[in-house]
């Protein structure tokens, strides 16, 4: 992992947790997988979120993966080409 990859990680991870109570947190950097994909060529990247955080109680799947899209909307998508999201 590249130093601004890197720093993009801490970004995302301070954005989200400004904008979520964060119980658990791991952003994984998977643009390597996709390296030639037309999406990663002007360096946005691909992203894996494991996120729990009580925020999400009560909420659907689209819901609770809204608020993570609305953290890190500032990122997309220049710098986030995809991203998944696995909730608890």
């Amino acid at each position: 992992m590249t130093n601004n990859e890197s720093k993009r990680i801490i970004q995302f991870e301070e954005a989200l947790q400004k904008a979520l109570p964060i119980d658990k947190l791991r952003i994984e950097d998977e643009s390597d997988l996709h390296t030639g994909h037309q999406g990663a060529q002007g360096g946005a990247g691909h992203y894996r979120i494991h996120i729990e955080s009580s925020a999400f109680k009560g909420l659907n799947r689209v819901q609770k993966h809204r608020l993570v899209y609305d953290a890190l909307s500032a990122w997309i998508p220049k710098e986030i080409h995809a991203l998944a999201i696995i909730t608890n």
